[in-house]
C-alpha cells in the first residue's frame, strides 16, 4: 500500500469510491510532493489506518491499540463524502472518536450538488480540518501542508518532551519563555531599585538645598541691624 514517509515528505491515505476522482486527487497530491496511498472505501481506510473487526459497525475503542496501528505514518486523510456503506462523515466520526487516530487531521471532498453549506458545517462540527467542493485544484492541496506541519510539531513536542513555550535564539542557544520572564523579572528590578536610589539622591539634593535656604533666611541672619546707625533728623 505505500512505504514510511521520509522526514521531509508527508502521507496523504486518500479515501474515494470514484476511480476517477481517486486518479485526480492522487496526481494532484504527488504533484505537491506528497506520499499517497488510495483506497476506495471507509472501511479500507479504516483498516489501513489500523482497525481491525468483522464488522465497522462493531468497532470500538478496544479494538484498537498500539500493537496492532499501522506501521506507516499517515499524517492526514481525505475522504470523499458520499460513498456507500460507511459515508466520508463516519468515517471522520471514526477516527476522531478513537484515542489512537484522532490526531489525523481529516479532510472532506465533496461534489457540488451536495448542499455545501449544511455538509460542510456538519462535517468542520465534527473535527475536520477543510471541506473541498469537487473537483479539487491545486490551490486546495496547497493548503493541506499547514494542517500536517502543525501536527507533526505537536507530535515532535509530545514524543520529545519538550515544553511548547522554548524558543530559538539566533546564536543557536534554547531559551524557554519562562527563563525569558525571570531574566526580564530580575532586569526590571535592577532598573526599578537603580530609579529609586536616583530618585532618594536627588530628594536628598533637594532636602539640602532647602535647608540651607533656610538657614540662610533665618531671623538671626535676615533682619537688619541698626545698632551701628546713626540716625540722622532734620
Amino acid at each position: 500500500m505505500g512505504m514510511a514517509a521520509t522526514d521531509d515528505q508527508f502521507h496523504v491515505l486518500a479515501v474515494d469510491d470514484s476511480v476517477i476522482d481517486r486518479k485526480l486527487i492522487e496526481r494532484l497530491l504527488k504533484t505537491s510532493s506528497f506520499q499517497v496511498t488510495t483506497v476506495d472505501s471507509g472501511s479500507k481506510a479504516l483498516e489501513f489506518l489500523g482497525w481491525h473487526g468483522n464488522e465497522i459497525s462493531m468497532f470500538s475503542e478496544a479494538s484498537i491499540s498500539p500493537n496492532n496501528h499501522q506501521e506507516v505514518e499517515v499524517n492526514l486523510v481525505i475522504t470523499d463524502y458520499c460513498m456507500p456503506g460507511m459515508t466520508g462523515y463516519d468515517l471522520l466520526k471514526k477516527i476522531k472518536e478513537s484515542a489512537f487516530l484522532r490526531d489525523i487531521p481529516v479532510v472532506i471532498m465533496s461534489s457540488e450538488n451536495v448542499p455545501s453549506r449544511i455538509t460542510s458545517y456538519r462535517c468542520l462540527e465534527e473535527g475536520a480540518e477543510e471541506f473541498f467542493l469537487k473537483p479539487v485544484k491545486l490551490s486546495d492541496v496547497n493548503k493541506l501542508r499547514p494542517h500536517m506541519m502543525r501536527t507533526k510539531l505537536n507530535n515532535d513536542i509530545i514524543e520529545n518532551g519538550k515544553p511548547e513555550n522554548e524558543e530559538k535564539q539566533e546564536n543557536g542557544e534554547i531559551i524557554t519563555t519562562g527563563e525569558a520572564d525571570s531574566e526580564m523579572q530580575q532586569f526590571q528590578t535592577a532598573q526599578s531599585l537603580q530609579q529609586q536610589t536616583s530618585q532618594n539622591n536627588n530628594n536628598n539634593n533637594d532636602n539640602n538645598k532647602r535647608k540651607s535656604m533656610e538657614e540662610g533666611l533665618s531671623p538671626d541672619r535676615t533682619r537688619p541691624r541698626y545698632s551701628d546707625l546713626t540716625v540722622m533728623s532734620n
